[in-house]
């Protein structure tokens, strides 16, 4: 081989090298960039609630209203735990057993994704679920229509909604048994303007009175955007457009689509004197 064609040989060599990191970086960063879509496109717990609530058309349920979307609340109940809370019991080992039944309707698979749920609540904090036996409060979980509970211990038997196979994902079955272990939604908090700002104008107008603020026990914790009891940066989008904004963190992302926050299980753990 002649020098030239030698120098001509290395030179589409290199040109070729060249392509291919270039080919590589591009996929590279394009794949980046899709888990990021991606990941921003994962539905919050609140979203799949939302969703299916609204499907179901479920704004009252067996005679009883449902504030923000998936708490139902009783004149007894609003009256004596809504502005305060509602604890279970807690028993002299330390722990706060919550009796439950489940519904004959659920599958095997059904009642998996329910114990998933538990455990997620039950993994770092002093709360147990456990098959009721004699206990004269209960949660009665049944697969009604959407996914709803009420708000603390409301006294006897207690049904928390969780139809199937739509409310049974693991992140919305600890939702839910929050809102019965005494946790409104995040953004609901007094101090909530000092950390996200609300579009109203974006919010569906029957929906406004989902996004209220309340007077309630923080236990001292800093605002949470990732506590699996937040709204989603798009809940109840009139026009899709955002309805949330975080202020501090303009990159946070708001709610949670896997199960309680670090933050949450700290919360539960202050509420109830977990040692």
């Amino acid at each position: 081989m002649s020098s030239s064609a030698f120098i001509i040989f290395i030179f589409t060599l290199l040109q070729g090298f060249a392509l291919s990191t270039k080919n590589s970086e591009e996929f590279n960063a394009g794949t980046t960039r899709g888990s990021d879509n991606m990941m921003n496109s994962v539905k919050t717990a609140m979203d799949t609630i939302i969703t299916v609530n609204d499907d179901q058309e479920v704004f009252a349920v067996d005679g009883v209203r449902i504030r923000e979307g998936d708490i139902a609340v009783s004149r007894h109940n609003e009256r004596s735990c809504f502005a305060q809370t509602c604890l279970w019991n807690k028993s002299v080992d330390g722990h706060v057993y919550v009796a439950y039944t489940l519904s004959p309707f659920y599958s095997e698979v059904d009642e998996s994704g329910i114990k998933r749920g538990m455990k997620l609540i039950e993994r770092g904090t002093c709360v147990r679920f456990v098959p009721k036996t004699h206990e004269r409060d209960y949660l009665d979980i049944q697969p009604k229509s959407g996914c709803w509970s009420y708000f603390g211990a409301t006294g006897g038997r207690q049904v928390l909604s969780l139809q199937a196979p739509d409310c049974l994902g693991s992140a919305v079955v600890s939702h839910q048994l929050m809102h019965a272990l005494g946790f409104l939604h995040e953004q609901s908090r007094a101090d909530r303007d000092k950390y996200i700002s609300i579009l109203w104008k974006n919010i569906w107008k029957d929906r406004l009175r989902n996004f209220e603020k309340f007077r309630i026990n923080n236990m001292d914790t800093p605002y949470d955007y990732g506590s699996i009891m937040h709204f989603g940066k798009y809940a109840y989008s009139e026009d899709g457009n955002p309805t949330i904004i975080p202020k501090r963190n303009q990159n946070a992302r708001l709610g949670q689509p896997f199960g309680p926050s670090k933050l949450d299980i700290i919360k539960i753990n202050k509420l109830y004197k977990c040692d």
